[in-house]
């Protein structure tokens, strides 16, 4: 694949950030079931070893539970994370397609649950757990 080429469905992130800016061009594919984050990975991404950053992976996990949690409560609340956890399983370098595809466990009034995998050209390199509290927008 080459730096240019973006996955099938996937396109320019519907949501910026301030402390995601930094990192884009950021993409997202809406499922049924999630939305995915994904991105080409370069220089920004990376630690001094040349090697992607883990707190790179854990924002954009956050991020992507977040999404898909929304997404299944109909985009009708807000919500905040109120747990995060990561396993680092492998690593991922400059070039590499990353992707961040989500599975929402538990929906409620007050709390969600969702995990997900984070690929580099397919390949598992983090799994990730997530809470978030769900709170109304505020208008």
């Amino acid at each position: 694949m080459s730096l240019e080429t973006i996955p099938p469905g996937f396109e320019p992130h519907f949501r910026k950030s301030p402390f995601t800016d930094p990192w884009e061009p950021l993409y997202a594919k809406k499922t049924e079931k999630a939305v995915i984050i994904g991105l080409r990975l370069a220089t920004p991404h990376t630690n001094a070893r040349g090697l992607i950053h883990g707190g790179l992976i854990a924002a954009l996990a956050d991020n992507a539970m977040g999404y898909s949690c929304a997404q299944a409560l109909g985009w009708e609340v807000s919500l905040v994370t109120i747990n995060l956890s990561v396993d680092y399983v492998g690593n991922a370098k400059i070039g590499q397609w990353l992707a961040v595809e989500s599975d929402v466990i538990k929906t409620g009034s007050t709390i969600c649950f969702a995990q997900s995998l984070v690929e580099a050209d397919d390949a598992v390199i983090a799994r990730a757990n997530g809470t978030f509290r769900v709170v109304p927008k505020q208008q």
